[in-house]
């Protein structure tokens, strides 16, 4: 494989020919992205590098906003059916056409059990196939933001993924993961020539891209560094160009600092805490057959024993907003009025916790990556000795963001009791984050692919599939606040913060966007 590589970035060459100037775009974060396969993970930095490889029927553009990609028009024809005009003359990396097959197979790929992405297909009953060029795609019931989700519907070569025996996504181990995870065969703006896991990836244009580059660059280089020290050394001696996120403590130094600059915005993304409400026995106390954070008032002492306001103070240097709700302002169906919290109230935490048969409170053990979310593993920190002040022994798991996500998530069998996480709903819409973190989960249905807590109402799941068909937006808006107002009520988790961008860049990028969902976008980069 890394001879083929070095082939392709060889041939990458020639193409450019002699004359060509190469602008090389060099970024990093805290982490690695978490494979390759389009469907495999949905995690927000892995579906950035996604977006450069792969592409659905339709893109959303660095303002957020909704254009044509492997569909050139599309229409509704009747209440659940949409007819969509496929993008001729488009290739795979590997030279082979896109056609009407290619997309139907990606579907149910992504519809697979085993798939993260599932989330977006939920809707959809059937795909047909008209021409090579033209599809019709039928829904269960309406849906009124189909679109958005056919954005994270990644397309793959149907002939590829079966030749390379990867015609579903696999849930492997590192070091035992599929074709697909290691490789990529896409229609997007750029390739990958180059990727050695946790230590880089590297990218080039794809010279048979089907639209007109809006990017001056003539490579792409991702450089995870987990440590936030080395990331900025490796800024302020020109080894980067771009790296995110700032610590915050250098955000003043940085602004300082001739040839960098510091972009700083709100970010979509909206940290909580979750908390095992399935399991009859929680995993910290074997062979006691309790768990506390089935009953309502425990997970209310929880609530009000974190002081979120001190968090913001003093973890995050005033670099988030407390929130109410598990959406951020700009997400479709937020409400101003449901944003307010319940009040920190350490001695009421207390009394809740006696009143559940906890006066002398327990032990429980808190899961948290350290390398994904802005200051995730100094949160949990914080967090240890505001519990221990209402008698709970908070044990801290941290661990980096591959091996975290795995212990909390299906490939572990939801291996935790009490985790921090964050979610930026894809579709920029509330549905997104109740099918996805509320809904009761089922894994043939599809729904709470991410409710690793596994909470469970069903007032709202039954109020979840109303949003999801409602045509109305008034109403739809009802039904998004009342199924929020009664997560709110069980204390289903507990919201922290919404946190704030902050990217530093060299004076060598001439212009990057920044988007409110913290994704890098190289189609866009020009550099100087």
């Amino acid at each position: 494989m890394r001879r083929r590589l070095l082939v392709a970035a060889a041939a990458t060459a020639l193409i450019l020919g002699a004359g060509a100037e190469a602008k090389t775009f060099r970024f990093s974060t805290s982490g690695d992205v978490n494979g390759l396969d389009p469907h495999l993970n949905n995690e927000t930095p892995t579906n950035a590098m996604k977006h450069n490889l792969y592409e659905g029927l339709v893109y959303r553009n660095n303002k957020l906003e909704i254009e044509p990609a492997l569909a050139t028009e599309w229409q509704q024809t009747d209440p659940t059916t949409w007819r969509f005009k496929l993008r001729h003359g488009v290739t795979f990396h590997d030279g082979t056409p896109f056609t009407a097959d290619d997309f139907i197979f990606s579907v149910k790929r992504s519809a697979a059990t085993t798939s993260a992405m599932r989330i977006f297909t939920q809707t959809i009953r059937e795909v047909r196939r008209v021409d090579d060029h033209t599809i019709d795609i039928e829904t269960k019931t309406p849906d009124p933001i189909l679109l958005s989700s056919l954005g994270y519907i990644w397309v793959m070569s149907r002939a590829w993924a079966e030749k390379n025996n990867t015609a579903e996504p696999v849930q492997g181990i590192v070091g035992n993961e599929s074709y697909a995870n290691v490789h990529a065969n896409g229609t997007g703006p750029f390739r990958i020539i180059d990727r050695v896991p946790d230590t880089r990836t590297v990218l080039v244009p794809n010279e048979k891209w089907w639209g007109k580059p809006q990017h001056n660059l003539t490579r792409v280089e991702f450089r995870p560094i987990a440590n936030a020290a080395t990331r900025v050394a490796a800024l302020l001696s020109g080894e980067l160009d771009m790296m995110y996120p700032v610590p915050l403590q250098d955000v003043p130094r940085l602004k300082r600092t001739a040839g960098v600059k510091v972009l700083e915005g709100p970010e979509l993304r909206t940290i909580y805490i979750g908390f095992d409400q399935f399991r009859d026995e929680l995993l910290d106390m074997p062979g006691s057959g309790k768990n506390p954070f089935k009953d309502r008032r425990v997970r209310e002492a929880f609530y009000r024993a974190i002081d979120v306001n001190a968090i913001h103070r003093v973890v995050m240097r005033g670099a988030s907003t407390p929130t109410g709700l598990l959406i951020a302002p700009g997400i479709n169906g937020f409400s101003k009025e449901l944003n307010e919290r319940t009040p920190f109230d350490p001695e009421g935490a207390k009394k809740l916790l006696a009143e559940a048969g906890y006066a002398a409170g327990f032990t429980v053990t808190m899961d948290c990556s350290n390398d994904r979310y802005v200051n995730d593993e100094a949160i949990c920190q914080a967090i240890a000795p505001m519990l221990a002040r209402v008698g709970v022994n908070l044990k801290l798991n941290i661990q980096t963001k591959s091996k975290y996500f795995d212990k909390i998530g299906i490939r572990q069998g939801f291996n935790t009791s009490f985790f921090l996480h964050g979610w930026t709903p894809g579709t920029y819409d509330a549905h997104n984050a109740l099918m996805a973190l509320v809904h009761t989960r089922d894994q043939k249905a599809g729904t709470g692919t991410t409710n690793n807590g596994r909470y469970s109402n069903s007032k709202v799941d039954a109020l979840i599939a109303r949003i999801g068909v409602e045509p109305d937006q008034e109403k739809r808006t009802g039904f998004i606040h009342e199924a929020f107002r009664l997560a709110k009520a069980d204390f289903s988790h507990i919201p922290v913060h919404q946190q704030a961008l902050a990217w530093a860049v060299r004076d060598s990028v001439a212009f990057i966007p920044q988007p409110p969902d913290d994704s890098p976008m190289p189609r866009y980069v020009r550099m100087k």
